[in-house]
């Protein structure tokens, strides 16, 4: 099965800090697209231990060596959080 990237309003240009649309004036969120979706210039690619949920806690899987600028492959987003 591909993993893909969706076509909806969290990867697209339009949507606004406050889940606005800019191109329609109304609140969306994940479900919602539209046929003026903009695929955002640049996706998040800053991922490393200052951007794991998991950094200096208990799950980290490797506590001895994570540090700023390193990757393992568990890494999980701090927008993740709950």
């Amino acid at each position: 099965m591909a993993i893909r990237l969706g076509n909806n309003c969290e990867n697209c240009d339009n949507l606004m800090s406050n889940n606005m649309c800019k191109e329609h004036g109304v609140m969306v969120g994940s479900n919602y697209t539209c046929d003026k979706f903009e695929m955002k210039a640049n996706l998040i690619t800053d991922r490393d231990c200052n951007t794991c949920l998991r950094y200096e806690k208990e799950d980290c899987a490797n506590p001895t060596k994570a540090a700023p600028g390193m990757m393992c492959s568990v890494w999980a987003p701090l927008s993740a959080r709950a």
